[in-house]
């Protein structure tokens, strides 16, 4: 198999720089969109936080059109880096100095491209070029130096279907997972209706009076791994899920509420044992409560708007404890939580099936851009057809072994076509 630099198919287009007074929050005339690093999602775009310039200030080459792919390109945090969008129309828009756009030239399949940038070897690529790097920074050559198999056109298009098949059965998987947490939400809201305005008159409590919230404990980011192993325990963070660790600071069912970084406010659940650092807090019976019913609470809530800080948001445990919660009988809170334990098992299962076709999907991607995965010839005999022929090849001689009939082999002269494949002489008059 014949492998060639990404360099020589793509060509890498540079973001718009721009300053403060040349960008409007809102959309105005002839103002385009601007994508950033965090509008990149693996869903998709994320339209919550867009910015918008005048078109004068975009190169022609600058706007995003079909068949494009735009990469967050330079971030605080390394998982931000490598992220992309495949875009299967036109965008009227433009994207910032931290992206760039790779523009497939004439020969590649646009889609076999985003399909390679998905892809187990992409991610596994960038994930080695960042680690230590003091800058997260993707540089134009790491791109280009990537090795791609150079196929036909036929097995481009092949490959593409093929993993967007598995593509969209991981995006339905996740729907799937969606709308059951959607599910418990509205659940929540008819049994208990909304949690700021109370309109059902629920007893009211501060946090504090509710719950015990404490900070966990340092661990030195050294100390955290990011595979997991039997040996080690998950560590949680300001921000969610940090990585694995050789010690646990707790053990039981509990909710988390990260209290510094980008996403403090965010809540959690806990089980079993797992380490929180100092950067979360810890919620612990002051008052009787099911762990499920605070959990989708503060989620309603949205703590996140009661941070302080703008360079290092926080939550100060102090603020915590002010916060009005409403309070309902312990007996509506158990019936949620009966709920949610039957909804936890389905969304058990539906995980445990989205990581079956994650798995799938990596081992196809690697397959695919090693150029193990091409379209078969249409000359070639099928698998199903040649294992039915073996099959009954396999019933033919236990038939003839069975009736005491000596086996006789019939030794064929190559035709011309399989003497010249195996280099084997060939005679036309050898009898």
């Amino acid at each position: 198999m014949k492998f060639e630099r990404l360099g020589d198919k793509i060509n890498q287009i540079r973001g718009i720089s721009y300053k403060p007074n040349d960008i409007s929050a809102i959309p105005m005339p002839d103002y385009v969109p601007i994508l950033k690093a965090n509008n990149i999602q693996e869903e998709g775009i994320d339209k919550s936080d867009l910015i918008y310039i005048h078109k004068s200030k975009v190169k022609p080459e600058q706007f995003i059109k079909k068949g494009d792919l735009l990469l967050a390109a330079s971030s605080g945090s390394k998982e931000i880096v490598g992220k992309n969008i495949y875009f299967e129309s036109d965008f009227e828009g433009s994207f910032g100095a931290f992206c760039k756009l790779v523009r497939p030239k004439k020969n590649i399949n646009h889609r076999y491209l985003s399909t390679f940038f998905k892809s187990v070897p992409y991610k596994r690529h960038i994930r080695k070029l960042l680690s230590g790097a003091l800058i997260n920074n993707l540089k134009n050559e790491y791109i280009d130096s990537l090795l791609i198999p150079d196929i036909s056109d036929s097995d481009q298009l092949h490959i593409a279907n093929l993993l967007s098949k598995a593509e969209n059965l991981i995006a339905q998987r996740k729907e799937s997972i969606r709308l059951l947490d959607e599910f418990l939400k509205s659940t929540f809201l008819e049994m208990f209706g909304d949690p700021l305005r109370n309109e059902k008159g629920w007893k009211v409590e501060h946090l504090g009076n509710v719950t015990v919230m404490k900070a966990g404990q340092f661990v030195a980011a050294s100390d955290i791994q990011s595979e997991f192993n039997e040996k080690l325990y998950t560590c949680y963070g300001g921000n969610g899920l940090r990585g694995y660790v050789k010690t646990y600071t707790h053990e039981g069912n509990f909710v988390l509420i990260g209290r510094q970084g980008a996403l403090c406010g965010n809540v959690k659940i806990a089980k079993g044992q797992f380490h929180v650092t100092e950067h979360a807090v810890v919620c612990s019976p002051k008052m009787q409560f099911e762990t499920y019913w605070l959990y989708y609470l503060l989620d309603i809530i949205n703590l996140n708007k009661y941070a302080s800080g703008a360079a290092q948001p926080g939550l100060a445990v102090g603020r915590l404890e002010q916060i009005e919660i409403i309070y309902p009988p312990l007996k509506f809170q158990t019936q949620f939580a009966q709920i949610v334990e039957k909804t936890e098992a389905l969304k058990t299962q539906y995980q445990q099936s989205l990581q079956e076709l994650e798995n799938l999907y990596g081992s196809l991607s690697q397959k695919a851009f090693r150029g193990e995965l091409v379209a078969q010839d249409p000359n070639d005999e099928p698998a199903s057809v040649m294992l039915e022929r073996i099959k009954e090849e396999k019933v033919q001689i236990k038939a003839e072994e069975k009736g005491g009939k000596s086996k006789q082999y019939l030794i064929k002269e190559p035709s011309e076509k399989i003497a010249a494949e195996r280099s084997v002489p060939y005679d036309k008059n050898t009898k």
